[in-house]
């Protein structure tokens, strides 16, 4: 009897031990939970987006310094011709939609995220050395601009994955906002460092490469020392309904309904969406402004950009990110249109180059924001590779067709496929996407 009573007190004393440790263990994570929630309600951007804007910022002044010049070095300094520069021209924009997907798979196996972001960005710190040994040589200039590229294709995937991975669902839009805000900064004072360069230096463009590239090897250092390399999966929990695709074939995303649905509503606005440089390219028929000015049209439509990032990713974390999706593209949309009107000159530069801003604010992060929610966590590099791979290759065609339409029928015929086609996209769009609540019921 009175074994049989201390082993009762004996067992009774074992589960309140083990009830205390358990509890103990579980603190510390509900504390962690309670912490994202309370700065999520605050408005707070969790420290990993902060640290991946900041590297993005540095990374894009070092890339924008050398865009910013690249006309200029090629054509007045190398003397390339027309054919060549529009050879090397194709390869630095074209490279990045074959290579997307291979940066997301890696990322994606073994959760290396921030090992294959790291391998982009330093690549591309690289290439500016590249530029500066090629000398006049076209084919050492065009391998550097396509490691150039492909180290970007490599990294957008896994730093976009990344956010998703470290930010609550709820805070979705806010945080890539906050990132696409910070990398358009970068976006700003690029060019405007290089035009600096040049005057100082009398027009020395190595000055621009070796600066450039002491910007991206700063980019490289901020992402091993701040960015961790492991996120906490409670924060982004997976979606359900997705066990299928959660390992194997990339393609295999494609038999998540809600998925397919977002990739095909990217694709279709895509291919009616015809391309900053001929909107340029007709503001300046339009105006007929001096071409020294040409280079700066694209920082005003950056601002925008930048003074809108954040608001516009808020908005979508409360409305639903499916509306300022399509309203991002009616902006667009709305450009287009007041190229064909006979609008001022002042009103027209300053209406197109501010809906071009609201575009990319409402459509950019919020379409990584849309797609999050519906991939299974341990595909999320690979999906918004797969996405990303879709809407470029859409922009792609859209920008073939209208070059062609252009050449063939005119500025104002071409212009005004361009409508008509936008129009039906976007309506195709909004079909494809409904409520958010019904694709995460469809994932």
């Amino acid at each position: 009897m009175y074994l049989a009573s201390t082993d009762a007190v004996a067992k009774a004393k074992g589960k309140a031990r083990a009830t205390t440790e358990a509890e103990a263990e579980a603190a510390p994570q509900g504390a962690a939970e309670a912490k994202t929630k309370a700065e999520a309600k605050r408005g707070r951007v969790a420290g990993p987006v902060i640290a991946l804007g900041a590297v993005s910022l540095v990374t894009d002044i070092s890339s924008e310094m050398v865009t910013a010049v690249l006309p200029l070095y090629f054509v007045l300094q190398l003397g390339l011709s027309p054919l060549q520069f529009g050879f090397l021209d194709g390869l630095y924009n074209g490279v990045t939609a074959f290579v997307r997907l291979l940066g997301g798979y890696a990322a994606d196996r073994g959760g290396r995220h921030k090992l294959v972001a790291g391998g982009g960005y330093a690549l591309s710190a690289l290439s500016r050395l590249g530029l500066l040994l090629a000398g006049g040589a076209t084919a050492g200039i065009g391998a550097a601009l396509a490691a150039d590229r492909i180290g970007k294709g490599v990294r957008t995937a896994p730093r976009d994955a990344l956010i998703s991975l470290s930010s609550p669902p709820d805070a979705l839009g806010r945080a890539f906002g906050v990132h696409r805000a910070m990398d358009t900064t970068g976006a700003l004072l690029g060019p405007l460092a290089a035009f600096a360069l040049l005057w100082a230096t009398a027009d020395a463009y190595d000055a621009v490469f070796v600066v450039s590239f002491c910007f991206g090897l700063l980019g490289v250092l901020m992402l091993v020392a701040f960015v961790p390399g492991r996120h906490d999966e409670r924060v982004a929990p997976a979606p359900p309904n997705t066990s299928k695709a959660k390992r194997g074939r990339v393609l295999d995303l494609l038999r998540i309904p809600a998925f397919r649905r977002v990739l095909g509503a990217a694709a279709l606005l895509g291919a009616a969406t015809i391309g900053d440089a001929f909107l340029y390219l007709l503001l300046q028929r339009r105006l007929d402004f001096a071409v020294s000015w040409f280079p700066l049209l694209p920082l005003g439509a950056a601002a925008v950009y930048l003074l809108l990032a954040v608001p516009a990713g808020r908005l979508a974390d409360r409305v639903g990110r499916r509306i300022p999706f399509l309203a991002g593209h009616a902006a667009l949309l709305g450009g287009y249109v007041l190229l064909l009107c006979p609008t001022a000159a002042l009103p027209l530069l300053i209406g197109v180059l501010l809906l071009l801003g609201v575009f990319y604010a409402a459509t950019d992060g919020v379409l990584m924001a849309l797609a999050t929610p519906v991939l299974p966590q341990g595909r999320r590099a690979s999906g918004m590779a797969v996405l990303q791979t879709g809407q470029a290759l859409a922009r792609l065609v859209a920008a073939a067709g209208f070059g062609a339409a252009w050449t063939l029928w005119g500025i104002g015929s071409a212009l005004t496929c361009a409508v008509l086609a936008l129009t039906a996209a976007l309506a195709g769009a909004a079909l494809l996407l409904p409520r958010g609540e019904i694709l995460e019921r469809q994932a």
